[in-house]
């Protein structure tokens, strides 16, 4: 890694993407947060275009903003059509309003709406707190009505194996699994077969574990912390998070610099109750 700098301050361009090729882009992203500013958009710029996005994914917050607000607006705009939706709405969050407006103006249609579709939900609703690529149900879906929206529109999911079930103001009122959906008659109704007791998957209990074992923690620790223990990305700590605000199991507070994020669930109750659960 330490190549790196010296073509760079060499202006080695040519080699330097050649070397930067071979790299993983999550340790790319851990170098550039050790440069000087000047250096970490210089570096980024000298990127190939199929793996700059990538890079920019695992980025802090802050030095994202930095690249974005540096690049022009047609640059900017193409970093963040290649961003997962839910990632790139993590950034625009934090930008300024006339800032947002302006990339916008410049990203794709179907970017535009897949970020806009987060954006504009209250914070107590479905939008704000799951990435746009799963499968919702409305409670008044018959079986038969499901699964056929799951043909529809599954293909372009993270996972089919549980859909979340929103009412008409699109808040979260259930979970339902696609085994059992499989197993339920025809004319079933949803809101009638969901699990209304959402409780935690395998990916929350994860989560848990590292806030139970201390907290608060900001994203980007948090980040780190999955990155390092199990191997996930930011947009998937990004997606838990936003899950487990909406059950009520994490919830954060406004810091100087990010947000930081509690549990006031106790493991030693949370634990009981799943239990309880499983047997009933």
């Amino acid at each position: 890694m330490e190549e790196i700098v010296e073509l760079l301050n060499a202006g080695q361009y040519v080699k330097l993407r050649q070397l930067i090729a071979g790299y993983n882009v999550a340790d790319i992203a851990a170098y550039m947060e050790k440069l000087e500013q000047d250096e970490v958009l210089k570096l980024f710029r000298i990127l190939p275009k199929s793996m700059a996005a990538d890079v920019f994914s695992y980025l802090e917050i802050e030095t994202e903003q930095y690249i974005i607000t540096s690049l022009s607006e047609k640059d900017a705009a193409n970093i963040i059509d290649h961003l997962m939706a839910d990632d790139a709405t993590d950034l625009l969050e934090e930008m300024p309003a006339n800032v947002v407006k302006r990339l916008l103006a410049h990203a794709s249609a179907d970017t535009r709406r897949d970020i806009n579709h987060l954006l504009r939900y209250p914070e107590d609703s479905a939008g704000s707190i799951m990435t746009v690529e799963y499968v919702d149900l409305k409670e008044t879906l018959t079986v038969e009505q499901a699964i056929a929206r799951i043909r529809k529109v599954g293909v372009d999911s993270e996972t089919i194996n549980i859909c979340y079930v929103l009412d008409q103001r699109r808040t979260l009122v259930g979970t339902v699994a696609l085994r059992y959906l499989l197993l339920s008659p025809p004319d079933s109704v949803i809101g009638e077969i969901m699990n209304e007791n959402i409780t935690l998957n395998n990916s929350e209990w994860c989560m848990m574990e590292e806030l139970w074992q201390e907290q608060p923690k900001t994203l980007m620790q948090l980040v780190h912390k999955m990155k390092e223990k199990q191997g996930w990305s930011k947009s998937t700590t990004s997606t838990v998070l936003r899950r487990m605000q909406e059950k009520g199991c994490v919830r954060y507070e406004e810091g100087e610099k990010a947000r930081n994020y509690f549990t006031d669930l106790n493991r030693e109750e949370v634990v009981l109750k799943e239990t309880r659960a499983f047997l009933d």
